[in-house]
């Protein structure tokens, strides 16, 4: 299994920042994954949009592997192109095991695999939720500016939900990382 990282336009920086907290989660046995096949996209500005240029930089970085499942993770801006990407990789014959969209306001999302909303907070939730979005979805409560949610996302407390049943605040609340390793350790079983 494969994860990508699809980061949005803003200082590279950031991403760094974000994958070095995936890293560690990985390194701390949280799940066992080789950090080899943590693919981070290095598209900057409009190339972030290009599900075409994400495409390539699949098949180069996979050297056309399709049989292995990847799981995207994507940021902003850069959701637009991953979406694109999930489907054109599923349409070549690869499988498309997760899609996590963090703070992708605006971008619709459908597909036939499962995909997750991580919100800087409850308006950006509820409004993105109006455009598509599948089961366990998280947002910060209390909210955060945009760039939290991927700098630190271990910082970021707020709460998990499941809109396949409700849209309303649940009683458990847990950080940003804690949510999305609770994903990634449940498509690892699975």
């Amino acid at each position: 299994m494969s994860i990508i990282i699809c980061p949005g336009i803003h200082e590279p920086d950031l991403t760094e920042s974000f994958k070095v907290e995936l890293l560690d989660m990985i390194s701390n046995g949280a799940i066992a994954h080789n950090p080899a096949n943590i693919l981070v996209y290095p598209g900057k500005d409009v190339l972030v949009l290009s599900a075409l240029h994400i495409l390539q930089f699949l098949g180069d970085r996979l050297t056309n592997s399709l049989e292995s499942p990847i799981i995207f993770i994507s940021f902003s801006a850069g959701v637009v192109g991953a979406i694109g990407a999930a489907h054109l990789w599923q349409l070549l014959g690869g499988r498309v095991k997760a899609f996590i969209a963090i703070d992708g306001w605006g971008v619709p999302l459908q597909g036939n695999f499962p995909i997750h909303r991580m919100s800087h907070d409850y308006f950006t939730h509820w409004s993105s939720c109006l455009l598509g979005s599948g089961q366990n979805n998280f947002y910060a409560e209390p909210a955060v500016d945009h760039l939290s949610i991927w700098k630190s996302p271990q910082t970021v407390q707020g709460c998990w939900v499941d809109s396949s049943i409700e849209i309303i605040p649940p009683k458990g609340r847990l950080t940003a990382t804690e949510f999305l390793l609770m994903l990634l350790k449940h498509y690892e079983a699975n």
